[in-house]
């Protein structure tokens, strides 16, 4: 692993306040430099031996902006705390784009600049560590797959793993999360590769079909079967079948299913002959199939019998850091595909799609970017272009109109029913601000939001 700073750099140029940081930071045993320029910082940082730096955006040179600008362009490994006197909401928002992980108002109080200092070195260690660990996938397009971010190379692992062995796999996520795709990279990156790969969704074809459509009929075996018909099973002899929303399956073909696991042999409809096929079953869901077993609609033992090896699709709102690389891929294909010029997103554009949610996954995603190509024109991809709307600035589904509990540790909220949601959604941010010390990053990260979009809300609560 490639070594990292273990200092804190002050940027102050009121000197007394500068080495009173130093002071209490050196007390709390850590080792903190203060320097009172913008280019004496930057003549620092790029020596690589700094893991924050508490930077005011007053300064007598340059300003703290532009540190942060300099820091972005060379890439510098280090956590960014603007500690300024500019109290704005605004300010916050602007410094939390340009890259900062938190922000401290003057006059700072030695437990609040003490505590976010701890913070931000746990937070740059912690993105150190994932940045290790990610560079093999970087850059990287692993059999459809994009990002790099640590949900999904724990994914990628899981994928190597498994592609290397026979074993059922039980892909489950939420929808547009790229199950079939998991399932494609699977059948890739196993010993079958060479032979096919037959996808059916078990939600697109009616019922009395289904039977028919996984394992093949005789001609005349039923009204509309004027001639023999293989099914998928048969068409993926020797490679790998996956069945997508194996949820919406039938009871009694879900018996028929477990019979041929347990002997590898089908029974085309209107035949009474066996025939033995080689096949590996994946199968997907986007229910949670343990619910749908103790709820009576999916046989038991059919779940374990496909449930061998479990793969866990993390949902965009999980890849923050994924969201753009995404993007980007998406507008140089579809910019190709509608004959239009984009190469990038503003920098405006880019906050916006990190800062929503996605309810609807990577799927969503290629629909808003799509939207914005064939509506506009140019080479970059404006804010004001993209439709990200409906749900809000966030984009996260609202809580069901329940009874509902936040609980953190040893704290319980509770939220009284008949309120409007904007009503409970402040409380809650504030409460969990208030949870987390007054640490909007740590509120961010429990929340599952941009800290950014946090102090958008509380300057419309204001």
């Amino acid at each position: 692993m490639s070594a990292i700073g273990k200092k804190i750099l002050i940027v102050e140029d009121a000197i007394s306040v500068g080495l009173s940081y130093q002071s209490w930071l050196r007390k709390d045993g850590l080792e903190a430099v203060h320097v009172t320029t913008g280019t004496q910082a930057l003549e620092h940082l790029v020596k690589g031996e700094y893991q924050v730096v508490l930077l005011d955006l007053q300064l007598p040179d340059i300003s703290g902006m532009d540190v942060m600008e300099a820091i972005r362009k060379q890439k510098i490994p280090v956590t960014v705390v603007v500690v300024t006197s500019t109290g704005s909401i605004n300010t916050a928002v602007d410094v939390m784009r340009a890259g900062a992980y938190d922000y401290v108002v003057k006059p700072a109080a030695q437990e609040r600049l003490i505590t976010t200092t701890r913070n931000a070195i746990e937070h740059q260690v912690l993105h150190t560590v994932v940045t290790e660990i990610a560079k093999p996938y970087q850059k990287s397009n692993l059999n459809g797959f994009i990002g790099s971010s640590l949900p999904m190379i724990a994914v990628y692992r899981m994928i190597e793993a498994v592609g290397r062995s026979s074993a059922n796999v039980f892909i489950t996520g939420e929808s547009g999360t790229g199950k079939e795709v998991c399932a494609q990279a699977i059948h890739k990156s196993s010993a079958r590769n060479q032979k096919p790969f037959v996808a059916l969704n078990c939600a697109a074809i009616p019922k009395d079909l289904m039977e028919s459509e996984i394992f093949g009929h005789l001609k005349g075996a039923f009204t509309g079967a004027t001639s023999n018909r293989e099914g998928a099973v048969s068409a993926a002899n020797g490679g790998t079948l996956f069945l997508d929303e194996i949820c919406e399956m039938d009871m009694n073909l879900q018996s028929k299913l477990l019979r041929f696991l347990q002997t590898e042999q089908i029974q085309k409809v209107g035949s009474d002959k066996l025939e033995k096929v080689d096949v590996r079953i994946l199968c997907a869901t986007n229910r949670h199939p343990q619910t749908e077993v103790e709820e009576g609609r999916f046989r038991e033992d059919l779940f374990y019998r496909l449930h061998v090896v479990p793969i866990q699709l993390p949902p965009l709102r999980d890849r923050d850091e994924d969201v753009v690389e995404i993007a980007t891929a998406l507008l140089t294909q579809i910019s190709e595909e509608e004959g239009k010029a984009f190469k990038a997103y503003s920098d405006e554009a880019k906050v916006s799609l990190s800062q929503h949610g996605w309810p609807g996954n990577v799927r969503e995603l290629q629909n808003v970017v799509r939207n914005a190509v064939i509506l506009n024109d140019g080479e970059i991809i404006e804010a004001e272009m993209l439709s990200i709307g409906g749900a809000g600035v966030s984009g996260r589904p609202k809580p069901r109109s329940e009874s509902s509990t936040v609980t953190g540790d040893q704290r319980v909220l509770e939220v009284e029913l008949g309120r409007a949601y904007s009503d409970i959604e402040r409380e809650v941010v504030e409460a969990t601000i208030a949870h987390c010390k007054g640490s909007i990053p740590r509120a961010a990260e429990v929340l599952k939001m941009s800290p950014s979009t946090i102090y958008r809300k509380r300057e419309s609560w204001s």
